[in-house]
């Protein structure tokens, strides 16, 4: 009875099974790499304003606290964006009458907000509050980095899972004192690890890593 494959027929089906596999393996782990790189998470993309607000102005150069703006970061779950006249009170008339000001004096005809554009956001499944995290010692910048420094913000942390567990599994490694949660460039002293495990006991840090902790 004649050959009815050519010779070379099972050199195919094993190569076909060789990458049949190497897809199926492949395929999930670039979707977990894709998803913790930049182009998924956005970290890194700065984010137009509908005005171009200098943070470096505005936090170095004239010493504004970051809750000015954003008051509800010690004491709601959204860190919250200033009134629009909260931006009109410390400028001269000049400035306000300048071409720059135009959105802030739409907003305040039409009584509409300012349309800011969000820079840091966590999925719609994800719970985070921030007076939770600024009353216990976690720093404005370690997780938006050092704002005092951007012309135009970016996100600075993947905001991955991964990323945040770091902190919930060890708060000793970068709780600071409460009222230093909002400077910029702060410097731990020279036992800052014993401060700072001082600083979980008397703020009560606890250790939260269950699913519920984020995931409600």
């Amino acid at each position: 009875m004649a050959q009815l494959f050519p010779r070379w027929a099972n050199s195919a089906v094993r190569a076909l099974l060789i990458v049949g596999a190497a897809l199926l393996a492949g395929i999930p782990v670039a979707l977990l790499a894709w998803a913790r790189s930049p182009s998924a998470t956005g970290q890194y993309v700065a984010v137009e304003q509908p005005i171009p607000f200098s943070h470096p102005l505005h936090v170095t150069g004239l010493q504004i606290d970051c809750r000015y703006c954003h008051a509800g970061a010690e004491r709601s779950a959204m860190a919250g964006l200033p009134p629009t006249r909260a931006c009109v009170g410390c400028h001269t008339d000049l400035w306000v009458s300048s071409s720059i000001f135009e959105p802030v004096r739409h907003s305040l005809r039409t009584a509409t907000p300012i349309p800011w554009r969000r820079v840091t956001a966590v999925p719609d499944f994800v719970f985070f509050n921030h007076a939770v995290h600024t009353r216990k010692g976690i720093a404005c910048e370690s997780c938006h980095g050092r704002v005092d420094l951007m012309e135009q913000v970016y996100q600075t942390a993947p905001l991955t899972m991964a990323w945040c567990l770091h902190c919930h599994r060890e708060p000793e490694r970068y709780i600071r004192p409460v009222e230093d949660v909002t400077r910029m460039g702060w410097q731990a002293p020279d036992d800052q690890l014993e401060m700072r495990r001082r600083l979980v006991t008397q703020y009560q840090v606890r250790s939260v890593t269950t699913c519920t902790g984020c995931h409600r």
